[in-house]
């Protein structure tokens, strides 16, 4: 009997001439936590659909239990207890926990009728195993990220799973919800059960894997033991480099009025009495819970939430935003938090994505200035650093931290005063996040540009900001700054909040 429960040996996935894996071998135990990192674009989502059967291999083989395989379909990968819990969770969102979770039991069992009280009893059991408890009857469309990902582990277990793989567990999860996802993790590992943790997240990796791979470029360049590695050790293995650490210091430049100035902003129910004010070359930090108020208030002032009442000031001039087009004109720009939905024409060129709120820059009489535009845009491409062959690749073709520089490229060129970014590196692997930050940094100290910045990133807050603002319930709660900000200190004020 094989030590191991899955194996790749020496494999290669061709995609006609690109190669997307280069003789990868990867082995996992049962109940090991083992974590899968790198860069996006190295590889790790081929692996991924190539260990569930979606993608076969061009060469090398599969071994479940010491025993090569053939043909691997996805079928068969359930068979043998792979469960893959994807970033977007693949529930039904308009069906309740009880019924997502007893859906496949029932299916398999052939039922004709719904058994409603065996529905409830299957769900209730997974749920046990999983030592959590939840409103059974709630949909899933409402559920929180963390409560969709309970769902999602529960749904697995109960497949007899024997290695689950998640990918990119954390994306959209604040500090707490990520404890308490390493509790179930934990648990499910004592049960002999293995997990492929997927992140490009240093510090997460650190503390829940027990082994670590990292790809880069399609091919495995280093693996061993947890203990073996620090922050500094993955990132050289993920990026080929040294990123160097860096902190935000921000210094009042004359008595220029505050870019920012918000009295008593409120909205019954939902924000109590915010008083802020941000200077040129500021960048202050949000943090809080979710559900504390943190993009609501961003909504008020991008104009999509006009019934606050208060007082708002931009550069010393009154403004309401009653719709994006005033908050835009007013000097305003926000990066939402899914950049996918909320933020890019996916199937568009990245030169379409960066004009769609500045065209009317660029037109003359009834027709646009091309070569103004193909200017600008061009210029923009460099800048940002997007690496792709040209402004007219679709944005569908990026990879996350690439398209989230095209999201910012877009309001650059509007000539935004104040920049509002929601989860700016979400999703986002760390050679981006690093270029993405200094990119804002460099916006900050040079071009006087100040942004709020809503982050459930410690560190990202941290290393941005010169001071955070924290934020529940719909008030301001307390504020961190100077020598006082750090990462211990801010864990302090979060937990606080429980």
């Amino acid at each position: 009997m094989s030590e191991y429960l899955l194996e790749l040996r020496n494999i290669v996935k061709r995609f006609g001439g690109l190669v997307a894996l280069d003789n990868v071998s990867l082995a996992l135990k049962p109940g090991e936590i083992h974590c899968l990192a790198g860069e996006n674009g190295s590889g790790k989502s081929t692996i991924i659909k190539i260990m569930s059967g979606v993608y076969t291999p061009t060469e090398g083989e599969i071994l479940i239990d010491g025993k090569p395989l053939g043909n691997f379909t996805p079928a068969q990968s359930v068979q043998q207890g792979i469960q893959v819990i994807y970033q977007d969770f693949s529930l039904f969102g308009n069906l309740t926990v009880a019924e997502n979770l007893a859906l496949n039991t029932l299916l398999l069992e052939g039922r004709k009728t719904v058994d409603w009280s065996r529905v409830r009893e299957l769900a209730t059991k997974a749920l046990a195993r999983l030592g959590v408890t939840m409103d059974l009857d709630a949909e899933v469309e409402s559920l929180p990220t963390s409560g969709k990902q309970i769902v999602a582990i529960a749904r697995a277990m109960m497949a007899d799973a024997r290695l689950i793989i998640m990918d990119e567990p954390t994306t959209a999860l604040t500090r707490p919800e990520v404890d308490a996802l390493f509790r179930i993790v934990r648990d499910i590992q004592s049960q002999g059960i293995a997990v492929l943790f997927v992140s490009h997240k240093m510090r997460e990796m650190l503390e829940i894997s027990e082994r670590l791979t990292v790809f880069r470029n399609g091919r495995k360049v280093a693996e061993g033991p947890i203990g073996e590695f620090n922050e500094a050790a993955i990132t050289r293995a993920m990026t080929g480099h040294d990123l160097t650490d860096q902190t935000y210091t921000w210094e009042k430049r004359g008595d220029e009025p505050p870019r920012l100035k918000i009295d008593k902003l409120s909205i019954p129910g939902v924000l109590q009495d915010i008083d802020l004010s941000l200077q040129p070359g500021e960048i202050v930090g949000l943090s809080g819970l979710i559900g504390s108020g943190r993009t609501e208030l961003a909504l008020a002032l991008f104009g999509m939430n006009p019934s606050f009442t208060g007082k708002v000031e931009i550069d010393g001039k009154p403004v309401h935003p009653r719709s994006v087009q005033e908050a835009v004109a007013a000097g305003l720009a926000y990066v939402p938090e899914d950049r996918l939905s909320e933020g890019l024409f996916l199937t568009q060129s990245i030169e379409r994505n960066m004009l769609a709120t500045s065209f009317d820059k660029f037109v003359r009489g009834l027709f646009i200035d091309r070569k103004r535009a193909d200017a600008a845009t061009s210029g923009m491409f460099d800048a940002m650093q997007i690496a792709a062959p040209g402004p007219h690749t679709p944005v569908n073709h990026l990879s996350g931290g690439n398209a989230q520089r095209v999201v910012l490229a877009r309001w650059l060129l509007t000539g935004a005063r104040l920049l509002i970014l929601n989860g700016p590196t979400v999703g986002v692997d760390v050679g981006s996040k690093a270029q993405i930050h200094r990119k804002i940094r460099e916006l900050a100290s040079q071009d006087g540009l100040a942004v709020l910045m809503i982050s459930d990133d410690v560190p990202e807050l941290v290393q941005n900001c010169n001071r955070v603002i924290v934020m529940h319930r719909g008030a301001f709660v307390g504020e961190v700054a100077g020598d006082q900000l750090s990462e211990d200190e801010l864990n302090d004020r979060l937990k606080a909040l429980k």
